[in-house]
């Protein structure tokens, strides 16, 4: 029988960001790609909360899985780790941060995430969202073949699907979990692009509160590793990189 991973994608992105790294597992792996609430087919599911995604990837996943998550995936990743850590055979965090430890910052996010939402429940439309995200800083520097590929997949999903993810699923809807990290006994890749030095000093700091953990800093790439080097991403799931 062929092993699981299943795969979580970031916010705006869908179930399709990881066809790259599918194709580059092989026949070799079960892959398991499902669109978040909020997001894609899953758009209208409600309510978009931590606890509920965490519930769908548990009901969907076998009992023993490798699992990889990207940015708001990551977050994910690590809560369902939590929750289920005997299930966990391997688990691979890109572009990822354990929480705003900072209440002030957490609240501020949280402010600036509504801000987005109402804008999307008010009639902001896919296309003018899509690019204005793909503007932000943490995105810049992306191949032209990529920044497209993301902006088609950000296509799919649906303003108010979104808006319902940003209260739900948004960096300051989450309590940190710096503190439990020590809990997650299974291997751990902590992924961050080389352009992204935010979250490279991040994957440091929590190898650095993992028992069995790595950084791995990737050459020439920036906060969407998987999109910009799928293969380096699917190395890392199938144990090669460990």
């Amino acid at each position: 029988m062929r092993p699981t991973v299943v795969l979580l994608h970031g916010f705006s992105q869908t179930g399709a960001s990881w066809r790259a790294v599918i194709d580059a597992l092989g026949e070799r792996y079960t892959p398991l790609a499902p669109d978040l609430r909020g997001h894609g087919s899953a758009g209208a599911a409600r309510p978009v909360t931590v606890d509920a995604c965490v519930a769908d990837v548990a009901a969907a996943a076998p009992e023993r899985f490798a699992l990889a998550g990207y940015s708001m995936g990551g977050r994910l990743a690590l809560r369902v780790a939590l929750a289920h850590p005997a299930r966990i055979e391997r688990l691979v965090l890109i572009g990822t941060t354990a929480g705003i430890a900072d209440p002030l910052e957490r609240d501020a996010r949280r402010e600036a995430d509504e801000a987005l939402a109402e804008e999307l429940d008010g009639g902001l439309d896919i296309e003018a969202f899509a690019r204005r995200w793909a503007r932000q800083p943490i995105l810049r520097g992306q191949p032209p073949e990529v920044a497209a590929a993301a902006h088609e997949d950000r296509l799919r999903n649906d303003p108010t699907g979104l808006a319902a993810a940003l209260r739900g699923l948004g960096p300051g809807a989450y309590d940190p979990v710096w503190s439990r990290l020590g809990e997650l006994r299974m291997p751990v890749i902590v992924i961050a692009g080389e352009r992204d030095a935010k979250y490279a000093k991040l994957a440091e700091r929590m190898v650095a509160r993992l028992p069995r953990a790595r950084a791995l800093i990737v050459p020439a790439t920036g906060h969407a590793v998987h999109l910009e080097a799928p293969a380096i991403v699917a190395a890392a799931l199938a144990g090669q990189d460990a």
